[in-house]
């Protein structure tokens, strides 16, 4: 039988119920789908899911760009632009896709069956967060909005164009999320988070002008929301700073919690822990420092004499929260909304400067980045130097269209994608395609 298809199937009568904690989304019982009175136990598994999607996400978003590398073979395979990546399937492609399709499932049951507005609104935001990261790394996927999917209901297999996965999914989830949920988010899905995310999709899209308001809305309205920009670059990260006031949605990690994904976690690849990459640091990021005098964020991001990333830190490593949209990110993404839409370099470049504060460097000089394409680069090098092993450069560039420029060679479009699972490819008969150039 077609994988995903009985995957989907036998898992929509496997509802989890709730634990203790708010949170604490490891599944500690089984019941039939129909037994069920309330979800909120299932809406913490559609949560809980999400911890399979960190990793992968952060060694596709920065391993395959130029921030950092792989070692050993066949692992540098991320750093050749062939066919070739396929083999890794069974420790990132595949934990990736199986997660978000879990956490979608979980999230259609809360859906389909929940009286509890706010429960339905959570559910959409994960399914639309769950989509924007499948569309993002595999381009056409298939699309599933049932709980109990069946051929007999007309469930198709065959993945759907990324347009219409934006347009009948992401895009609908994020704007329901936004008209029921609150500002506050105690760690869960918030208005600010769908919005924010929102905005980022759209950016994704190349979409500009339907991406500013929603940007401009987080920005604007951080400050009632309790979202700031934390003073101190260093602690936005490590788990003691889990959760700060920049935090707009992360994805909530603790070791007590245990995780599907039983490979080397986020934290141990960018600190050259794990021995694939044992110094992971391309020496193109150092580079891109060296041409940031002063910056604080150097040595809170690369060591060069570990060859490493000390970003999040090692010794509280299992219990680091994986940040999915913070604050600077938004106010980047809203710049490079405004700076597309037309607005002049002055009001767009004025965003960047309490990042540049924080970061311990000097504003940009208006009277030199006059032009809407000089403005467009400060964005992405601001972008790269802030976001750098977060998971976020490779989409960047990808989405801007700068992988050419970046990587120093011509890379063929076909392998900004990665790979479907081959497993699927295979079980489903070949009604789930392989990407091209795979």
């Amino acid at each position: 039988m077609r994988t995903l298809y009985k995957f989907l199937v036998m898992s929509s009568v496997l509802i989890f119920s709730a634990c203790d904690n708010d949170l604490d989304q490891f599944p500690t019982n089984i019941d039939s789908a129909e037994s069920l009175e309330e979800y909120s136990g299932v809406l913490n598994a559609a949560y809980y899911y999400q911890l399979a999607s960190a990793t992968p996400m952060a060694v596709m978003g920065d391993f395959r760009a130029d921030n950092a590398l792989m070692l050993e073979a066949p692992y540098t395979e991320f750093d050749e632009y062939d066919s070739g990546l396929v083999g890794m399937e069974d420790q990132f492609f595949g934990p990736f896709y199986t997660a978000l399709y879990k956490s979608i499932l979980s999230a259609n049951n809360v859906i389909t069956n929940s009286t509890d507005a706010t429960e339905v609104a959570e559910a959409r935001f994960l399914r639309g967060l769950s989509y924007f990261k499948l569309v993002r790394v595999f381009g056409d996927v298939t699309i599933n909005t049932s709980a109990t999917p069946s051929s007999d209901d007309g469930f198709n297999l065959a993945r759907q164009p990324v347009s219409t996965v934006y347009n009948d999914v992401i895009i609908p989830d994020f704007e329901a999320a936004i008209a029921v949920l609150g500002s506050s988010s105690n760690g869960r899905a918030s208005k600010m988070a769908a919005q924010g995310m929102l905005g980022k999709a759209y950016v994704q899209m190349g979409n500009f002008g339907a991406a500013e308001p929603h940007l401009a809305a987080v920005v604007n309205g951080a400050d009632g929301a309790g979202i700031s920009l934390q003073a101190n670059f260093a602690e936005i990260f490590g788990a003691s700073y889990d959760l700060n006031s920049e935090i707009i949605y992360a994805t909530q990690v603790s070791s007590s919690i245990q995780s599907e994904y039983g490979f080397s976690e986020f934290w141990s690849w960018s600190g050259g822990l794990d021995t694939k990459s044992l110094e992971p640091l391309d020496l193109s990021l150092a580079a891109a420092f060296d041409a940031s005098p002063g910056d604080l964020r150097r040595a809170v991001t690369i060591d060069t004499s570990l060859l490493a990333s000390p970003k999040f830190p090692q010794t509280d490593g299992p219990d680091h929260d994986w940040i999915e949209l913070r604050l600077a990110d938004v106010i980047l993404l809203h710049a490079e909304a405004m700076n597309e839409n037309g607005a002049s370099a002055e009001d767009v470049l004025d965003l960047l400067d309490p990042i540049r504060a924080r970061a311990g460097v000097p504003a940009l000089d208006h009277t030199v980045l006059t032009s809407q394409s000089m403005v467009r680069q400060a964005i992405q090098d601001e972008r790269r130097l802030e976001l750098a092993f977060e998971g976020q450069r490779w989409f960047d560039l990808v989405r801007t269209g700068t992988v050419d420029a970046a990587m120093g060679e011509t890379i063929d479009s076909k392998y900004h994608l990665f790979p479907i699972p081959n497993s699927e490819v295979l079980s489903s008969f070949g009604v789930i395609t392989q990407n091209d150039g795979y």
